[in-house]
């Protein structure tokens, strides 16, 4: 039955049972549940309770809410709100409990929880015992009638708290006995199940939360310089609302006769033509913030998203995994990383464990290197190493102790085997650590061949040794230790039980008192070279003793209320009294490039703080592996008080003379950010999570979190932009991510190269989009004082609509796309050039401010030029060159050479895409400008195209051209010498590198 690789196929039976039950629960609950009774095979029970049914929704909108919702979302972006209002004023599964039974002999089922956590190695799930003796028998299935009361629905994916009431007994249901929507059934012919959650109750469900929209600083710039840009468009409005309203009174009437006014207007109200010049105006002027800018800024952002999925360097060739965006809204903030928050284990290490040391009964194994084999054993592992001969010798020569050790390591664990031929094991291990601690029991002569629900069985030197399972003491982050409680042979009842050497130590008798500080030393070796350590201890149990707490147990067990505490005191009780044994080191070695890859970040002002679980020997021992902690750091500190009061005592003194806060969370975080490395040690999950809080909280600061694991969770989504590692752990960490890769390496250049690309080239792209918006709208505004403040437009419609589409909109893509200030090989030489973006220097309000300055002078030299040159010039001969029509086309083609010209000095890096673009978009325009007024456009449509031959008969004069280039220059030059002056005088290190 193990061999079979397969999903699930459930016969038509079980489908028509599975249907009576979901059946049962048809309707939402909207009553506050406060615990669920379910009944077998008793629909008209189950139907008076109106539980919900097996339908859910995972679309974000239906018919009716996508409109206000899409709209709700669309509005926080201040610039759509601005196009709307212009707009206006232009238009006037189910979850499955197992009581019944399961195809496995003793009523296991296999599954896979990759939708739910990410891990895809193969999890254990067990029927009652009572339930799973029912076997397919659908007579006996049908007579079922026991009752299930547990929990109300919640989102607990690992915790699940019932009762199964039959045939007069309680029976205790946990997750173990769960089936969860979204699980797969593997190397499972069959099961029948009992409905407990359905539809959206189910814990899938109730885990899809509302994902939190990341918005990058420049996002939000962006909506206040909208607002800003909004402001000054009212202001220019107001300015020519009132110019109209002067010009009408003293200069217009004298038109009344040529001109006929509207009736409001003819009545001697001008002031209600100023009022329709400034609505007039704030149309004409709206192209300041056009829709091609978020359209252009988005197709930007999809594009780097997609250099960093084809990046090769990024590419993990051992794994088949390439580097992966999964979000395009963040990539610019890559380049103002400040903050990286790493776990340790399979982020900076590879999670890939090997029992490396142990310590035995005060004896410390590992440390002699010899050369020998496992050729006594044929069950071992033939990849499994270890260098210690001594300890072969000892299991050899039958010590009690050593042999009591590695009982322990194959007797306490979760793993599950899977033997595919005779002798060829395969473990199936929920952790690398329990995976390679069970593994090295394996190859020193305790192996682990199977289990059952009640029953464990080893073979110990090649002897077949049957223990009944009595009681397990689950692990869990509280606990940090986990116990078993087994009969052997011989009918002796023992505890073994192995965890966190300070939770052991607390429990154990005090006659080991002796050994326990020869284990701490060893410990503390093992810590200093970066091993992960466990400490184990076994007790003798009564059987009376064992017998009374049984009870207690199974009362505890079968409670709905307060069950885990009930639960932990019990484990608590009989935890005490134990005799060390020894303890474990499993090695985690360092990945590939992880000390150069953080030295570099370093050198670009970037905070790395390692956020781990481990003890603070092992987490320091990494620091000093990974570069993070060095010998000419002379002030390393530690804060490691027991209690508030003296944790705060020792943050004071690692501040000294600076000023504190009352809470201690602000004191904890001024010292942290004065240190050059921080490691935070035991630390929980949610630990993480809210250390990254508090720095993205209290300083104005972008943060990034790194992990591989699902305990990675929380900080990489808390942080304003999460990492997630492909790695050992399964990929619970990555599918929450931002970004992924296989190796911490790669975050080096995601960071220093595609970062600071990114930013370097929204910036430049936002800086020119908005300057030559400025430059093309303003002009407008200084032609409505030679106009009577009439809103009449100086460029032709289709002018208008196609500047920012056609003429303008490839060259700044392609320099949003592919402009580079230096090459990838210098931005990882020189990592200080990251810095510019940590400070916000490349584009921020000032430079907004600079931007419209130039905008604004650029328009002004567009227009005026060109208008006093024409006020005296004539044609060839001699007739005036100037009409309305023609100064469009001068002031047009003036602009669209102008902001060509100018993406051409703002580019630092050409390829050919921007030499297409940029020449193209040029000749584009003329191409388009010459055909719109052409005879034959004319001729087919004469109320569209009614400018015949206007393009032609302007640009064949010479002095339009002299006055063309004489604009040109005037707009450019000022410009061009403030930056040679800058480089020359301020040279910036970006500039000394391109010069090097």
């Amino acid at each position: 039955m193990y061999n079979k690789k397969k999903s699930v196929n459930i016969p038509s039976r079980v489908l028509q049972l599975a249907n009576i039950l979901w059946l049962s629960c048809a309707v939402y609950c909207f009553h506050l549940e406060e615990e669920r009774h379910v009944r077998a095979n008793d629909k008209d029970y189950n139907e008076k309770i109106p539980y919900a049914d097996n339908h859910i929704k995972t679309c974000k909108y239906n018919v009716f809410t996508f409109l206000p919702i899409n709209l709700f979302e669309q509005f926080q972006r201040a610039a759509n709100a601005y196009f709307l209002v212009l707009l206006m004023l232009q238009q006037w599964c189910r979850d499955w409990f197992i009581p019944c039974g399961l195809s496995e002999p003793y009523g296991l089922c296999y599954i896979e929880t990759a939708e739910l956590d990410g891990e895809t190695n193969l999890k254990v799930r067990q029927a009652l015992t009572v339930t799973s003796d029912l076997g397919a028998d659908i007579t006996k299935l049908a007579d079922f009638n026991g009752e299930v009361i547990c929990e109300p629905p919640n989102n607990k994916l690992d915790k699940f708290t019932g009762t199964l009431y039959w045939r007069d007994n309680k029976y205790p249901l946990d997750n173990e006995k769960m089936l969860l929507r979204g699980c797969v059934l593997r190397n499972t012919d069959w099961c029948f199940g009992m409905v407990v959650f359905a539809g959206l109750q189910t814990k899938l469900m109730q885990n899809c939360g509302r994902t939190k929209f990341k918005r990058t600083s420049i996002d939000k710039l962006m909506n206040t310089l909208v607002l800003w840009i909004f402001g000054f468009l009212v202001c220019m409005g107001v300015i020519l609302a009132i110019g109209n309203t002067i010009w009408e009174q003293k200069v217009g009437r004298s038109f009344g006769v040529y001109l006929l006014w509207d009736e409001p207007i003819r009545n001697n109200n001008v002031v209600f033509s100023g009022f329709l010049t400034f609505w007039s105006y704030i149309i004409i002027l709206n192209t300041m913030v056009p829709i091609s800018l978020y359209v252009s800024v988005e197709v930007i952002r999809l594009g780097h998203s997609y250099f960093i999925n084809w990046d090769r360097k990024m590419y993990y060739i051992q794994k088949n995994t390439p580097a992966e965006a999964r979000t395009t809204t963040l990539n610019e903030e890559l380049g103002q990383v400040e903050f990286i928050f790493s776990d340790k284990t399979g982020t900076l290490t590879q999670n890939i464990m090997v029992f490396n040391k142990c310590s035995i009964n005060g004896k410390s194994y590992g440390d002699v290197y010899d050369e020998f084999d496992f050729s006594f054993n044929p069950l071992s592992d033939r990849k499994f190493k270890f260098h210690d001969s001594s300890l072969v010798e000892a299991i050899k020569m039958e010590e009690p102790s050593v042999q009591e050790f590695f009982r322990l390591l194959a007797l306490c664990h979760t793993v599950m085997p899977e033997e595919k031929n005779e002798g060829e094991l395969v473990y199936q291990a929920q952790s690398p650590d329990e995976g390679a601690l069970v593994t090295a029991a394996r190859n020193f002569g305790f192996v682990f061949r199977s289990r059952t629900p009640e029953t464990v069985t080893l073979y110990e030197m090649g002897t077949a040794v049957n223990y009944q399972l009595l009681a397990i003491l689950d692990f869990n982050n509280v606990r940090k230790r986990m116990s078993v409680i087994v009969r052997n042979p011989a009918g002796h009842i023992k505890l073994y039980c192995k965890g966190a050497d300070t939770i052991i130590f607390d429990r154990l008798d005090p006659s080991n008192h002796v050994l326990m500080n020869t284990t701490s030393e060893h410990l503390y070796e093992f810590a200093g070279e970066g091993l992960r350590t466990l400490a184990l201890a076994y007790k003798d149990l009564d059987e009376n003793v064992l017998e009374e707490w049984m009870k207690k147990l199974l009362y505890a067990s079968t409670v709905i209320e307060n069950r885990e505490e009930g639960l932990a005191d019990l484990y608590e009780e009989i935890e005490t009294g134990l005799m060390l044994l020894g303890a474990t080191a499993v090695e985690d070695k360092l990945q590939e490039g992880v000390p150069e890859t953080i030295a570099c970040l370093t050198l670009a002002s970037i905070k790395i703080w390692v956020l781990t679980g481990d003890k603070l020997e092992t987490a320091m021992n990494i620091g000093y592996s990974c570069n993070m902690l060095r010998d000419d750091m002379n002030e390393v500190f530690i804060i490691s008080g027991h209690s508030a009061l003296e944790v705060q005592q020792q943050l004071r003194l690692g501040l000294r003379a600076h000023a504190l806060e009352p809470e201690l969370e602000k004191v904890f975080l001024e010292t942290a950010c004065l240190c050059k490395t921080v490691i935070c040690c035991r630390v929980t999950p949610m630990q993480k999570a809210q250390v990254v809080e508090l720095v993205k909280t209290n300083k104005m600061a972008v943060t990034l979190a790194i992990g591989d694991g699902a305990n990675d969770v929380s900080m990489i989504k808390t942080a304003h932009i999460g990492v997630g590692i492909s790695g050992q752990e399964g990929m619970q960490a990555v599918l929450a991510s931002d970004y992924s890769f296989a190796q911490f390496r790669y975050l080096q250049r995601l960071l220093l190269v595609h970062g600071r690309w990114s930013y370097f080239r929204m910036c430049n792209f936002l800086f020119y989009f908005f300057y030559k918006n400025f430059a093309f709208t303003l002009v407008h505004f200084w032609f409505g004082f030679f106009c009577g403040f009439s809103a009449q437009t100086v460029y032709d419609q289709w002018f208008i609509t196609l500047f920012n589409i056609v003429y303008t909109s490839l060259p700044v893509l392609a320099m949003g796309l592919f402009d580079q200030d230096v090459n990838e090989a210098n931005s990882h030489r020189y990592p200080s050039l990251y810095r510019p973006g940590q400070l916000n220097l490349l584009f921020n309000k000032r430079q907004f401010f600079l931007c419209t300055l130039q905008g604004m002078g650029t328009s002004f030299l567009l227009f005026f030029i060109p208008y006093g040159a024409f006020c005296l010039v004539v044609r060839d001969d001699g007739s005036h060159i100037s009409d309305q029509q023609a100064f469009a086309v001068i002031i047009s083609t003036s602009l669209v050479i102008v902001v060509s010209v100018q993406i051409g000095l703002d580019t630092y890096y050409w390829t050919a895409v921007n030499h297409v673009f940029v020449w193209g978009s040029l000749a584009v325009y003329f191409a388009i400008l010459f055909a719109m007024h052409s005879d034959g456009l004319f001729s087919m449509f004469p109320s569209h195209f009614p400018f015949i031959g206007t393009a032609r008969n302007c640009l064949t004069q010479k002095s339009v051209w002299l006055v063309i280039m004489l604009t040109t220059v005037a707009c450019v030059m000022p410009g061009l010498a403030v930056r040679f002056l800058k480089t020359d005088l301020y040279p910036t290190l970006t500039d000394k590198v391109k010069g090097t």
